[in-house]
């Protein structure tokens, strides 16, 4: 059976911030750490080699495959931030409309910096999205 290849490891989280050389892009990942992980409750974890991960569920789709994924995560990407959150949970639409400028795909937001940007609607995605995965995932 095929495996997750993102999973938990003991990479360094300031090794990571550290690899990243713009120093806008870089002081921006480490004050959403900070807000992840308070929103969340969880210290940072490193997932893989470029993904900031918080806290832990277990999923299983109807084909049988399963793993673990963290509940919210963060990765600096080329062209972006990216936070990782729920594919869909109640009043996504409506907050998106309100967080101000940012793309989407199913399960990612992409964000240039911060200031681009209301970290209060952030923060209420970020809550409703472990929510919803608590409620589909539950531990």
């Amino acid at each position: 059976m095929k495996k997750n290849k993102t999973i938990e490891t003991e990479n360094s989280v300031v090794d990571f911030l550290a690899r990243i050389s713009e120093k806008k892009r870089r002081e921006d990942c480490a004050s959403l750490i900070a807000l992840l992980s308070k929103l969340s409750g969880f210290e940072p974890k490193m997932w893989g080699t470029a993904i900031v991960g918080f806290g832990i569920y277990n999923y299983k789709y109807e084909s049988g495959f399963e793993g673990n994924a963290p509940l919210v995560g963060l990765a600096s990407r080329k062209n972006a931030i990216t936070v990782y959150i729920a594919s869909t949970f109640d009043e996504k639409e409506t907050l998106l409309s309100q967080l101000g400028k940012h793309k989407t795909s199913k399960a990612c937001l992409y964000i240039q910096k911060l200031e681009d940007i209301d970290i209060s609607i952030l923060s209420q995605l970020v809550q409703r999205s472990i929510e919803r995965i608590k409620e589909l995932y539950p531990s």
